[in-house]
């Protein structure tokens, strides 16, 4: 990204203009350059694409038709995120500091010195390079159909989940989701609502684990007022809340036994009492449940009611650890970073290829919620900027992939990362990689990779 950022100079002096250009040429820097304020925001206006100009500013402040900081000003308006550095005379230069509070990148004095130039210029280019970067994800983001911007990835074990989640979305037979802590259970359960007939009506999670279990009961079927002590007005429970909507039980095997009985029997006759009344409410509802654990061995131990299972097992989804499809580890990561760090207002560099090696062969024990987590140490700096993300994991991994499956990935993220930036031209991608076509060709098919997906 950074070879195609542009340079503007705004400057009325041809030998101030000539000075910059050919010192910022030398370095490898595209550059172009307006006389006025005017003219370069007229510039500005018709080279912007969809994330913005692509380039930054060099301006000085005083100019005929429109200064520098008029120039700061209307860019700004355009696109605050816009680096904007400033040539100053010596007596600008309280002007130039006031002009950073308002938005301005930095400033230059002059004479100029080429180190001050390279120094400031590289840093706005830098930032400049971050933020279109993240706006082009965002963009590739959002353009995704509705399901693909949710579950990210394209492992085909991805590729596989949201297909039966497709599938299964606009039907109402009861799914049983499988999956480790943290593989994200419960995106997959919205989106089997969010994607549904039922999707204007309540999606209601209920984690079974959380609940204590003397208040289990009312949580699910709710109370009238006075049907126990506390219970000063009527409380409308989990399962009415849910009428016409979904309903769905993460750690379902954390359910008490006697409210498994009680859940068995709302689901087979589709009515509810509430805690303290005789009246039946008819109810419609669609179940999803979510477990990390083996629910046959709970039954076989006596733990979880076998009928129960049943009636909630009608179709499984089966989650794949992050582990098992380390080639979505990249986008997620920079998916997350991106989505962080406009949170946090925060600059964050691109993940070094050392770095996301290091991702790669990292095993993931709390799957993509701690990539996430991870993620966001390194977007706040916590261990310094640019840090090695081994410093980030805690606590350190004990086991990693054998070398074998290391390679492996890495050479899967390798290929398809250099199709996604020749957009899918294979004989740039071979040039890139330095492999023939024939061994390139092998391996996309060994990897599944499809360079149509890129174009």
């Amino acid at each position: 990204m950074t070879n195609s950022i542009r340079i503007l100079i705004v400057d009325d002096d041809p030998l101030e203009v000539d000075l910059l250009e050919q010192e910022l040429e030398e370095l490898g820097y595209d550059t172009a350059s307006t006389p006025n304020g005017l003219q370069a925001l007229e510039e500005i206006i018709a080279e912007g694409s969809d994330h913005g100009f692509p380039g930054i500013l060099v301006t000085d402040i005083r100019m005929p038709q429109m200064d520098g900081l008029e120039l700061m000003k209307r860019t700004l308006e355009l696109d605050s995120d816009l680096p904007i550095i400033l040539v100053t005379a010596y007596g600008d230069i309280a002007m130039a500091v006031q002009a950073i509070h308002g938005g301005a990148y930095d400033f230059i004095e002059k004479p100029v010195k080429p180190e001050r130039l390279r120094d400031v210029v590289k840093r706005a280019i830098e930032k400049r390079s971050l933020i279109l970067e993240n706006r082009a994800l965002r963009a590739k983001l959002a353009s995704k159909p509705g399901m693909d911007a949710r579950i990210i990835g394209s492992s085909p074990q991805i590729v596989e989940l949201r297909e039966n989640i497709t599938n299964l979305c606009d039907t109402d037979v009861s799914v049983l989701i499988f999956g480790e802590t943290g593989t994200g259970k419960e995106i997959v359960a919205r989106c089997l609502h969010e994607f549904s007939r039922r999707k204007k009506k309540h999606f209601v999670p209920v984690n079974c684990g959380a609940i204590p279990e003397n208040i289990f009961e009312s949580e699910l079927f709710g109370h009238e007022a006075g049907a126990f002590t506390g219970a000063n007005q009527r409380r409308i429970g989990k399962l009415e809340h849910a009428h016409n909507g979904t309903v769905f039980f993460d750690e379902i095997e954390s359910m008490p036994l006697q409210l498994q009985v009680k859940l068995l029997r709302a689901l087979e006759e589709r009515v509810i009492e509430r805690l303290g009344s005789n009246e039946q409410i008819s109810v419609d509802f669609r179940i999803i449940a979510a477990t990390k654990t083996d629910l046959q061995k709970a039954m076989e131990q006596g733990d979880f009611r076998e009928d129960l299972y049943f009636r909630i097992n009608i179709t499984e989804v089966q989650i794949p650890p992050l582990r098992d499809r380390r080639e979505d580890i990249p986008i997620l990561f920079e998916y997350f970073a991106d989505q962080l760090a406009a949170r946090h207002e925060r600059e964050v560099s691109k993940l070094s290829r050392e770095n996301l090696h290091k991702l790669m062969a990292y095993s993931w024990p709390g799957n993509v919620r701690e990539l996430k987590n991870i993620a966001e140490r390194y977007v706040l700096g916590i261990k310094g900027p640019n840090c090695s993300v081994s410093l980030l994991i805690h606590p350190p991994d004990a086991q990693h992939f054998n070398l074998a499956d290391q390679v492996e990935a890495f050479e899967k993220n390798l290929i398809e990362q250099s199709l996604h930036d020749n957009k899918g031209n294979i004989q740039a991608t071979m040039e890139g990689l330095g492999i023939p076509r024939r061994t390139l060709n092998e391996k996309m098919r060994k990897h599944g990779l499809d360079r149509k997906k890129h174009l």
